[in-house]
């Protein structure tokens, strides 16, 4: 008989499991890790860890004021060591554990759908931390949960009082076994890309990789084709992925080319916007729209841009990649966007692009595009 079946045998025979809940969770934990001389001590280590995180379980279980909610957050990578918790770094996950701490009085444990890295922005990444409500009043009184709408604010509160550049944007109380990571369905990035022999504007700083070169949109998109679909990536799998394996399904890889955030209506547009809803008299100079010059772009399409007046900032084109799957391999959009900007700038040919992804290794791809430009911007779930 080993130790854990001799610590049965002293137990009293008038007391039973059934009249005892607490002695039967802790039998059952107690015959999961039997005490034995030939196991190695990292495999017991483990299994110890295991039946710790089992015994937090079912205290959360039993505990009616213990929730789990699911908070959605956005943003601005530029100061974040990444979005996971690491020591003397400041990241996501360790300034919302410090906010909701602030907010519940006790320390919480936050767990990501999505790592993103240093520089990395989200327009919506989603976490999960499970939250229990105590009496301020009555120390060791528990409480019914917080509402949702609750937590948003209150720990907005606190954020703000931080650097600013991150904010909660939605919460919902979910089952405690709901998984921010593990139930994610899909996930949606962003990439800005903005093209043009201007120097970047500083209001897109940090905000946008910045291509000096036109990008032929056509061509672009004629790549992009050859990546959709259920493939190796290991041509845009970065060292050090810790993924079991290469293949992903890419359900979407588009480009298309959009407004800048930070592009705001010229007098001639807002003159055209008026003509076209019949008020002709807001026009200053009827001449105005005629002088309007236009370059023609290497896809073939006019583009008509503001003339360049005094003081007046020329705007660069701006161009969104869009790549969605349920998972990505580490740095996978980078380095795809990297290869798609070649692409743009005439560098590779639509058939580079199969010869870089038939290769299957990282070296024969482009320079990966820089953090800035990329976004997290939705993760998607069925939610209950």
């Amino acid at each position: 008989m080993d130790g854990g079946a001799g610590a049965t045998a002293k137990r009293s025979p008038t007391t039973s499991n059934a009249e005892n809940p607490d002695l039967r969770s802790s039998h059952l934990l107690d015959w999961r890790l039997p005490e034995s001389p030939e196991r190695p001590a990292k495999i017991a280590r483990t299994e110890e860890e295991e039946v710790v995180a089992l015994r937090k379980e079912i205290m959360s279980r039993r505990n009616p004021g213990m929730q789990r909610y699911l908070v959605a957050v956005e943003y601005i990578g530029t100061r974040f060591s990444g979005s996971q918790k690491q020591p003397n770094c400041r990241t996501v996950v360790g300034v919302l554990e410090a906010a909701f701490q602030k907010f519940v009085g006790q320390p919480v444990s936050i767990f990501c759908s999505s790592r993103t890295d240093a520089g990395v922005h989200a327009l919506s990444n989603v976490c999960h931390v499970d939250v229990e409500r105590i009496s301020k009043r009555k120390p060791g009184e528990v409480l019914p949960p917080h509402e949702p709408s609750v937590v948003r604010r209150a720990v907005n509160h606190f954020l703000q009082k931080d650097e600013g550049d991150i904010m909660v944007i939605d919460v919902r109380s979910v089952p405690s076994e709901f998984h921010a990571r593990y139930k994610a369905q899909e996930r949606t990035y962003y990439y800005r890309l903005l093209s043009g022999p201007e120097p970047l504007s500083t209001f897109e700083k940090d905000r946008a990789w910045h291509v000096p070169q036109d990008l032929n949109l056509q061509a672009v998109q004629e790549a992009c084709q050859v990546l959709v679909g259920h493939h190796d990536f290991s041509s845009f799998r970065a060292a050090g992925c810790q993924a079991n394996s290469p293949m992903r399904t890419l359900d979407e890889l588009h480009v298309c080319e959009t407004v800048s955030a930070t592009s705001f209506p010229s007098s001639i547009e807002r003159n055209l916007q008026k003509l076209n809803g019949e008020d002709v008299s807001a026009f200053s100079n009827e001449n105005e729209t005629s002088s309007m010059p236009s370059i023609s772009s290497n896809d073939g399409q006019d583009t008509v841009i503001s003339p360049c007046e005094f003081g007046m900032r020329r705007e660069h084109r701006c161009f969104v990649v869009t790549a969605r799957a349920r998972s990505f391999l580490y740095h996978q959009v980078r380095l795809l966007v990297g290869v798609l900007k070649a692409v743009g700038c005439g560098d590779l040919s639509k058939s580079d692009v199969q010869r870089i992804l038939d290769a299957k290794n990282v070296t024969a791809a482009s320079p990966m595009a820089p953090a800035c430009g990329l976004y997290l911007g939705r993760v998607k779930y069925e939610l209950p």
